[in-house]
């Protein structure tokens, strides 16, 4: 995230450290892994009325590959129940069209983020007929 915090004149680690460590929660997080090597990880945080997809990340060498739509394709299919999934990207990051290509639509934003929702049950439908 550091370059596109740069971008926006947002770096800085310490508050980067504390935004991770405050969202952070190992239960739901996931580590992906391809042939045996740690490619990123994913954390799908559940709460009554949403779920909140958080700490997605792949490594370089594993973008723009087709790995982040299968990883998001199987947690949204495994993980769905009618809860809406929600979001958030850094303004002006590229994630955002891997996103709404998986059926998240803009929801707000501010001057760091943007926040996206999709619901559950129209991308679970959209997943299966593909």
């Amino acid at each position: 995230m550091r370059p596109d915090l740069e971008r926006l004149g947002r770096w800085d680690p310490a508050r980067a450290r504390q935004r991770f460590r405050n969202g952070f929660h190992p239960a739901y997080t996931f580590v992906i892994e391809v042939a045996g090597s740690s490619a990123g990880v994913i954390s799908v945080r559940p709460e009554p009325d949403e779920q909140w997809i958080e700490h997605f990340y792949l490594a370089p060498e594993f973008q723009g590959r087709g790995l982040g739509s299968e990883v998001l394709r199987h947690v949204m299919m495994t993980q769905g129940d009618h809860r809406p999934f929600r979001l958030n990207v850094l303004q002006g990051s590229a994630a955002r069209r891997l996103y709404e290509r998986h059926g998240f639509v803009h929801e707000h934003e501010d001057a760091i983020d943007v926040f996206l929702v999709a619901d559950a049950d129209r991308v679970a439908s959209s997943a299966r007929s593909r």
